[in-house]
């Protein structure tokens, strides 16, 4: 059965489908009247509807059979903010496989050794929303505009206090410290779980890591120093990591 986005669902029995999703059921895939498929508005509502006579590529008609709130919600929450790589292919990749496995944030960094400083966020929301359909996601992550460091640091420090407790983690190479006398992020986010603290964000650096003053100032603001692993991950790798780590300790 196939997803569809659709942003402004609401509880009438009939819903019209946008151009571009009308285009794609009737123009593309060919859905004839009485097929059913199924909606989301990307913020957990779920419904099955039935294809109606008369739909076009320019406007496909559908009623709505049946509802669900909340659909697949995940048992913890997951912000990532990483360093887009200088090749957009392998953010992109990112973006994809960090919304397939699940999470709700993404924020691009611009760090002082980013090579990559200009973003296009329009094409990354269309890659992430094409991930939520393939997915078969309720929710589609918010994806932020290029935010330099130095201000998304203060923003994380002008939240704290309010709200759910968030696990801050940054993760970076630090060849001078043994692998043995590093945290690792999954055993941190594990131990979070645990006592019930699922909320997590983790940060990500660029190809060439955050400098000494970047690490110093996300500490300070309460991020933890953590380690992927014993292998030197590419930066979009990285976050993937961060991601099914996060899916595994918060659905323990």
């Amino acid at each position: 059965m196939h997803l569809f986005y659709t942003p402004d669902l609401t509880d009438a029995g009939l819903y019209e489908l946008g151009p571009e999703e009308s285009r794609h059921a009737v123009g593309v895939l060919r859905l004839r009247a009485g097929e059913q498929v199924q909606l989301t508005d990307g913020r957990g509502a779920w419904c099955v509807a039935q294809v109606m006579e008369g739909s076009t590529a320019r406007a496909c008609l559908v009623r709505i059979v049946s509802r669900e709130e909340g659909h697949g919600r995940r048992p913890y929450r997951l912000h990532v903010a990483i360093a887009p790589t200088k090749n957009t292919d392998r953010y992109e990749w990112f973006l994809e496989k960090a919304t397939e496995i699940g999470i709700d944030r993404i924020t691009p960094l611009l760090c002082e050794h980013s090579e990559r400083k200009v973003l296009r966020r329009d094409r990354g929301e269309k890659i992430v929303l094409s991930a939520v359909k393939q997915s078969l996601k309720a929710y589609v992550p918010q994806l932020d505009e290029l935010t330099p460091f130095g201000e998304f640091i203060a923003s994380v420090a002008g939240a704290a206090g309010g709200g759910e407790t968030v696990e801050r983690f940054v993760a970076y190479c630090d060849e001078g410290t043994p692998l043995e006398a590093r945290v690792g992020l999954f055993d941190s986010m594990c131990r979070s779980a645990a006592d019930g603290r699922k909320n997590f964000c983790v940060l990500i650096g660029p190809e060439g890591d955050f400098s000494p003053a970047e690490i110093e100032r996300a500490r300070a603001a309460g991020f933890v120093p953590v380690t992927l692993g014993e292998s030197r991950l590419r930066t979009e790798t990285a976050g993937v990591m961060a991601a099914a780590m996060a899916q595994m300790a918060g659905e323990r």
